[in-house]
């Protein structure tokens, strides 16, 4: 069937540039995550070095919201979108009634889970914080009645135990001193801590690439689970419950897509 498709388009150059166009008006500018380029250990702080600011570019607000707008559309429908499930889950399952705590997403971007969580009706209140000013701004003018601030995930500025729940908005992976930022999370929550769409390894190291998000270059780190989990109970965290995204496991080596949901240990 594919081979006689491609057959067909051959023989009809406009409709294959027609069906091209197409697919590039569907997909967000350089897809979502694109061009991976493994990146050797000693390679990785220089890259990350030189990327550093990558996520706070001015293009990848919009690029991002459209894909956001047209999965928050479904949402609304009633149609599962499985990183949205996962979240609303990880909050309904809490030991204690979610609604009604103070939430805070670190790594927000544009904010879009203060609508996600509403749409779901958890009932909680939520504030959102970025490192990208320009995901900030538009953060704030989406949700004007919310709170929105620019801060470093490796340095909040919020006092200790500030937030019933703190969410890491799968940001870790875009931020070299990720243990700094466990830290900070942990430092912040008086309750519970999540670790949203965390990517790991399993039975290799951690793993570094270089890789288009949105059409802007950026680093990412894959996380070897064992050390992972190591720095969450260092950090003060008893993990409660973890939700699997996706998995692929030959021979104990892998890869896997995972929140992580954890109690803070009274200190």
């Amino acid at each position: 069937m594919k081979a006689a498709l491609r057959s067909l388009l051959n023989r009809f150059p406009r409709l294959k540039a027609g069906l091209k166009r197409l697919r590039s008006r569907l997909s967000p500018p350089g897809g979502v995550s694109s061009n991976y380029v493994p990146l050797k250990t000693e390679e990785a702080a220089g890259e990350a070095a030189r990327l550093r600011d990558a996520w706070q570019s001015d293009a990848l607000p919009r690029r991002q919201r459209e894909l956001v707008n047209t999965q928050l559309a479904a949402y609304r429908r009633g149609e599962s979108i499985d990183v949205f499930d996962v979240m609303c889950q990880a909050l309904r399952a809490l030991p204690s009634d979610a609604r009604g705590m103070s939430v805070l997403e670190v790594g927000c971007s544009s904010g879009f889970y203060a609508e996600v969580l509403e749409i779901a009706g958890l009932g909680v209140r939520y504030a959102g914080c970025d490192y990208s000013p320009a995901f900030i701004e538009l953060a704030r003018q989406t949700y004007p009645d919310l709170r929105f601030d620019v801060e470093d995930a490796t340095a909040l500025s919020h006092d200790r135990g500030a937030f019933d729940v703190v969410i890491s908005g799968c940001c870790l992976l875009h931020i070299p001193e990720y243990q700094a930022a466990v830290v900070e999370t942990a430092r912040v929550a008086r309750q519970y801590a999540i670790f949203h769409r965390t990517p790991m390894v399993l039975g290799q190291p951690n793993q570094y690439y270089r890789k288009q998000a949105y059409g802007v270059e950026t680093v990412e780190i894959h996380f070897n689970e064992p050390e992972f989990l190591a720095l969450l109970a260092a950090s003060g965290l008893e993990l409660i419950a973890t939700y699997t995204l996706d998995e692929t496991v030959h021979g104990g080596v892998g890869t896997a897509n995972r929140t992580y949901v954890c109690r803070k240990i009274a200190s």
